[in-house]
């Protein structure tokens, strides 16, 4: 067996790019199974400054892009990228932009029970296939119950500000590194590997990184 590599992952769970490129990474880690790679989540949110309620989804997208016109164009690239990836995103249900804060902090507590990547999977087929808005607390301890955490205890530290500056603390930081969209993939905590590349990179990556082992 090769030795872990630290893979760090900087994405929002709102973020479609970050969704397609979790599915691309899927494909070639399921391929090689003896990959080397010890994964970590990270927070960072596409709109840190969005209200703690989040905001009505057609209001965001004019804000954005100058209405449904215009996100139809930005979104189309995503769309036919995430066809082909075999994804479903369903931005016609979508009713609301959460702040994804709190959804970081789900993200790492879960990461505390060994769950960090169940969490952010569960979190992209809540937003991008049924349309939930994962900014409310309910939705979130939902989600916690479905991976099998303790949704009481989700529910409770949901109804604090418990770690929330920390969460922020940890974003920012990773905009002082030079993060400036995500996903943003750190190798080894010294190669960057920006957006969402295809399954054919990441068989390259885990095959030169066998070879140098």
């Amino acid at each position: 067996m090769p030795d872990p590599i630290k893979l760090d992952i900087m994405s929002d769970p709102i973020c479609p790019w970050c969704y397609i490129g979790k599915a691309h990474l899927d494909v070639a880690l399921q391929n090689h199974p003896d990959h080397p790679f010890v994964i970590e989540w990270h927070p960072f949110q596409l709109n840190p400054d969005m209200p703690r309620e989040g905001m009505d989804r057609r209001a965001y997208l004019e804000g954005k892009f100058g209405g449904k016109e215009g996100a139809v164009r930005a979104y189309a690239p995503v769309v036919e990228h995430a066809e082909k990836a075999g994804l479903t995103i369903n931005f016609e249900a979508m009713q609301r932009t959460p702040n994804t804060l709190n959804a970081h902090r789900l993200i790492h507590w879960a990461g505390v029970e060994g769950r960090q990547t169940a969490a952010v999977a569960a979190l992209f087929h809540a937003y991008f296939v049924d349309a939930r808005d994962i900014g409310d607390a309910e939705v979130l301890a939902d989600i916690a119950d479905s991976i099998e955490m303790d949704a009481a205890v989700v529910t409770r530290l949901l109804s604090t500000d418990v770690d929330a500056e920390d969460i922020r603390k940890r974003d920012a930081h990773s905009r002082q590194m030079g993060v400036n969209s995500v996903p943003t993939f750190i190798v080894a905590g010294k190669h960057a590997v920006p957006g969402a590349q295809s399954p054919a990179l990441w068989t390259q990556v885990i095959e030169e990184l066998a070879g140098a082992g």
